[in-house]
């Protein structure tokens, strides 16, 4: 299993957590065995379900128990999974979440079952190379979403979800079209600024889709000027650069604007910014809702998004890891995988 870093670190490379492994005997046999829980390897089966489908099983699910009961079990999980001791966590509602995903996680004991992926496409005219990216989500911690172009829009779908958005459902999508020039500086210490000129853009796009159901033609693309290139603040522990004071000329959203008390300090250059929409949804992915926001492109290998109702802030880094065979057959093939792992939480 290949593990996100700790929060905040979203610059820290994968990691990796063995979950099984198969000796291959003579005579074509094999045997299995699980690696989850503290006790060392124990016996495990694996069984091919269909075509890019298989599942495992634990045979002797009392070896993922400890001594000291699932509070033992919840500590150990917590050092591990978060890189945080229960008392460093004082926010009530963090503490919530992590209990939430703990308590779903631990009910499988590694009897799972796994569905192949591909990663996305590349084509020569794509804003960055898609592919895997490593996204901060505030209370939720890090999670895995893939990045993928589809003609004038790209759509980040969760790989990894939490309680509220469940992977395989697209984080944010962005409208290719739509180019959104940032603010300068004075106006932009003013959220409500930044509000109104994304409000703006998303009637345009309301008024375009409408003006294509009235049967009146497809909206034209919009191209504003390039200005001079905007920043946004990273995320705590984060190594982006350069620091605040190297940036000349550019735009600069206030420390504490988009995560309050957060003490970030660090910026980034932006590149380029986008028009886009986020998912948003209660516990249990209840009333789940596009909101609008801003899709920042820092560079080839980082990301971030305006979350404008939430009034937060999220950033992306690339999975720097290699995966073999993982290319999609054809471009078909790949929107039919997107579809499939969509309609396993729709």
């Amino acid at each position: 299993m290949y593990l996100p870093p700790h929060d905040p670190h979203v610059d820290d490379p994968m990691r990796f957590k063995p979950l099984f492994r198969v000796h291959l005997m003579e005579r074509k046999s094999a045997t299995v065995e699980c690696m989850y829980g503290h006790k060392g390897p124990h016996n495990g089966h694996i069984q091919i379900v269909k075509k890019d489908e298989f599942s495992t099983k634990c045979n002797q699910t009392d070896h993922h128990r400890m001594s000291g009961g699932r509070q033992e079990e919840f500590r150990t999980w917590l050092r591990e999974e978060w890189g945080r001791t229960l008392e460093d966590i004082f926010h009530e509602h963090m503490q919530e979440l992590i209990l939430m995903k703990f308590i779903y996680t631990s009910q499988y004991d590694n009897c799972l079952t796994y569905r192949r992926i591909y990663l996305p496409p590349s084509r020569p005219d794509d804003l960055i190379k898609p592919g895997l990216f490593k996204g901060t989500y505030g209370s939720h911690g890090l999670e895995i979403v893939m990045l993928s172009f589809h003609g004038c829009c790209a759509r980040g779908t969760k790989i990894t979800g939490d309680p509220n958005i469940p992977a395989g459902q697209q984080t944010v999508e962005i409208d290719l079209r739509h180019r959104i020039q940032l603010p300068n500086v004075e106006n932009l210490r003013n959220f409500n600024e930044l509000s109104r000129l994304v409000l703006e853009v998303r009637e345009q796009v309301r008024q375009e889709q409408q003006q294509q159901q009235d049967g009146e033609g497809p909206a034209p693309l919009q191209e504003p000027p390039h200005g001079q290139p905007g920043s946004l603040p990273g995320w705590p522990g984060t190594s982006v650069s350069p620091s605040l004071a190297d940036v000349q000329g550019g735009w600069v959203l206030r420390v504490g604007v988009l995560c309050s008390g957060s003490g970030l300090s660090l910026t980034s250059p932006c590149l380029r910014s986008f028009y886009g929409t986020g998912l948003i949804a209660g516990h249990g992915f209840t009333s789940p809702e596009r909101t609008p926001g801003v899709f920042v492109l820092f560079d080839e290998d980082r990301f971030g998004f305006v979350w404008l109702e939430l009034k937060s802030f999220s950033l992306y880094s690339r999975v720097q890891a290699t995966f073999r065979n993982a290319d999609a057959p054809s471009p078909q093939a790949f929107e039919e995988m997107l579809k499939n792992i969509q309609s396993l939480t729709s």
